[in-house]
């Protein structure tokens, strides 16, 4: 049952700066004791009286708190509650001294008088003509502000989304949620579709109105995206809006082709299908294929090379004291003589020797050469086996800001990347946004090589571009398929190609381990007990040797509770101790974090790892390989816990242990590229904790779905229409 208290806000604890959380102090009408209040709404402001609606509950560290679901402010009535409320500085221009001499003046009328009458705020000593519009305007902000929190709760719509809403649209907020609402969708950080729509039932709007059919066909085509795909048949997307608008797929239908004909949406007809594309997504993946297509033909001709091709090869072989594979010396002589290259191999296949190989040839011939992989983890590698400089793509693109579909970079066309040659690495990582931006900054002329595993995991983001630019056969491949297998070789590498062969590993080794479990929490505890007690005691790092990997983010094995679980384990709350609470974890000192998205401003991307510093004044000092980084109040939902991480975080990454769960509450996600992905993120060791069946679901599983693009076909001078 709820219960109801009400009483002044003594002070803030914690706010979330989009008003999605915040904890404060309040003391209860005739009572003596503050208690701790925690809501998902935006902060009162200090001295306020509020009412809030709740349930009393015990934190395991926190103590006794009061959850509240519902905050209402009630005016203070009292001059000693005004003069509170006006000291806290929610009004500008006013502060403890100016609220004395208001309330003395104006008494138990001073809101009342700075609501209705703000120009008699002059009859006050030290209140002009400046002074007073700053406060009339700051207190005229205050009062729309609760009037859309109450406008929002009055239909059913939490009132955490005001400080958004009202960032963006100002004193016209409610005039929006009344019209247009589902520009709030589009316009709003944090409000999505579903909220939108959410509003605008509440608000009267028809399930079929108009605005809501649109709305919702371009939603249902931006999760495209995010569903790996670069666009979607006509008829794929009139179904999947019909779901998600609960309407008859013919209305649906006769919207999208509406909007087809009015030429809002990016449309290719292939092979009499219409596919339709998010206008992002379309011009990326055109981008990509016409820059392709153009550094193929054009590359610079080096001097010194027509008929000498093998001999270079030859000589690089002799003065390394190796001996490459028929495979090998064919990519060091496409190298030399093609534009753009792709390489790919799986572990052990010689990609190393290879990629080095090709960077003394090329050097040899003046070439200036830049080295790239999509992420840090993945540069720091390259640089690390080659000996030489090697960032990551979005640093060598200088990137400087924009959003997460169109991001901006310094490099580009027409300020291209200084270089005669780029290598990049763990191709298989990037999307079709990434690659148009990076083959936009690569300059007329010069070469590519693309290196990267096509059987691993395709990149998080929309696309399939490594793996759609061996399909088109227009670009020249050389796949690395010999393993070179050394004396005392790890079995990870084999094991690997086990997997990759629809072979179960052989789990028999110190180096490739199987541990069956009967059930998630076992297998759940049995990896804190591995990380906390048994790999420290055979001196791994925990914090940097070790990796746990999942193939889900929920269940009792997934990324979520892990991170819960490692966390108490590892980094206990102490006395001294700085903590950040958040809406759903708590971010302690020396937590290992992850940034979750890219944020192009701090220059920090989506999968970088760091360890968390400090923590004060609602900030957050985390520091990453590269650099210290500073995150303000509101900023804290772009890091999460990594003591576990889903797979597709992992890529692109090598850890000395990789430690990962396969259960059967797993086996939706579980296929063969995932596993073979996770395995191949291992240096030293593997422990895998479930059960075999899961273990064979995984191994037997190849039904990865093709990803909607027309990529290949693009490449190949296929007729689109």
């Amino acid at each position: 049952m709820d219960n109801i208290l009400e009483g002044i806000v003594e002070n803030i604890t914690f706010q979330a700066a989009d008003g999605s959380f915040t904890v404060f102090r309040l003391k209860p009408t005739n009572e003596n004791t503050a208690v701790a209040v925690t809501g998902n709404f935006p902060a009162p402001l200090v001295g306020e009286h509020v009412n809030v609606t709740g349930v009393w509950i015990e934190h395991s560290r926190y103590g006794r708190q009061f959850k509240a679901a519902v905050c209402r402010r009630v005016a203070p009535t009292s001059e000693r509650g005004i003069e509170r409320f006006l000291a806290s500085g929610a009004v500008k221009g006013i502060g403890p001294a100016m609220a004395a001499r208001l309330v003395k003046h104006f008494g138990v009328r001073t809101l009342e008088i700075m609501e209705l009458y703000p120009h008699r705020l002059a009859e006050v000593e030290g209140i002009g003509s400046k002074k007073l519009e700053q406060i009339r305007k700051s207190y005229a902000e205050q009062a729309e502000l609760k009037e859309l929190m109450l406008f929002l709760e009055m239909h059913g719509v939490t009132g955490a989304y005001a400080a958004r809403i009202f960032a963006c649209y100002s004193s016209d907020s409610v005039n929006v949620l009344q019209r247009e609402p589902y520009r709030l969708a589009e316009e709003v950080k944090g409000i999505g579709f579903r909220i939108a729509d959410q509003i605008a039932m509440a608000v009267g709007f028809e399930r079929e109105h108009p605005s809501r059919l649109v709305a919702g066909v371009q939603f249902a085509l931006l999760q495209t995206g995010q569903a790996g795909h670069c666009c979607v048949p006509e008829q794929v997307l009139t179904q999947e809006t019909a779901k998600l608008l609960a309407l008859d797929p013919v209305e649906i239908a006769n919207v999208v082709s509406g909007l087809i004909q009015q030429g809002k949406l990016y449309t290719e007809d292939f092979h009499g299908v219409t596919l339709i594309y998010p206008r992002y997504l379309y011009r990326a993946e055109k981008c990509v294929a016409e820059r392709l297509l153009m550094l193929k033909q054009e590359a610079k001709l080096l001097t010194g090379v027509d008929n000498e091709v093998q001999a270079l090869v030859d000589e690089w072989e002799a003065a390394a004291g190796v001996t490459l594979a028929a495979a090998q010396r064919e990519a060091l002589s496409a190298a030399l003589t093609h534009g753009v290259l792709v390489l790919t191999g799986g572990p052990g296949t010689g990609k190393t020797t290879t990629v080095k190989g090709i960077l003394a040839l090329l050097e040899q011939q003046g070439c200036k050469i830049v080295l790239g992989a999509p992420t840090g983890r993945a540069a720091k590698r390259l640089a690390e086996t080659t000996g030489r400089e090697a960032m990551t793509i979005h640093r060598l693109l200088e990137a400087g800001g924009g959003a997460e579909e169109e991001p901006m970079f310094a490099r580009g066309e027409y300020n291209p990347l200084d270089a005669d040659v780029v290598i990049i690495d763990e191709t298989s990582m990037m999307d079709m946004v990434l690659m148009s931006c990076f083959l936009q900054a690569v300059p007329d002329g010069c070469r590519v090589v693309l290196v990267g595993d096509v059987d691993q995991l395709p990149a998080v983001g929309p696309g399939s571009v490594l793996k759609d630019i061996i399909r088109s056969q227009v670009v020249p491949v050389v796949r690395l398929t010999e393993v070179f297998r050394q004396t005392g070789e790890s079995m990870i590498v084999l094991n690997a190609h086990r997997i990759n062969r629809a072979l179960l590993p052989e789990c028999g080794s110190a180096d490739f381990q199987f541990r069956e479990m009967a059930d998630s929490e076992t297998a759940a505890e049995a990896i804190v007990t591995l990380c906390k007690i048994e790999l420290a005691e055979e001196g791994f790092d925990i914090w940097r040797d070790v990796q746990v990997l999942s193939p889900m983010h929920r269940q009792p094995c997934g990324v979520e509770n892990l991170n819960r679980l490692l966390q108490a384990a590892l980094n206990p709350p102490v006395e001294g101790k700085d903590y950040l609470q958040s809406v759903n974890q708590v971010l302690r000192e020396g937590d290992k974090v992850m940034q979750i998205r890219n944020n192009y401003t701090k220059r920090v991307f989506n999968g970088d790892i760091g360890y968390i510093l400090a923590i004060a004044d609602g900030k957050v000092l985390v520091r990453y390989p590269e650099d210290d980084v500073v995150y303000e109040k509101g900023e804290h939902d772009e890091l999460t816990l990594a003591y576990a991480m889903s797979v597709h975080k992992s890529q692109g990454s090598e850890y000395p242990v990789v430690v990962m769960p396969l259960t059967p509450g797993h086996h939706i996600m579980l296929q063969r590229n995932l596993l073979y992905t996770a395995v191949t993120r291992a240096k030293e060791r593997v422990i895998l904790l479930g059960t075999k069946a899961a273990l064979n679901t995984a191994v037997t599983s190849d039904r990865t779905r093709r990803r909607y693009s027309l990529l290949a076909e693009r490449l190949r001078g296929e007729s689109l229409c």
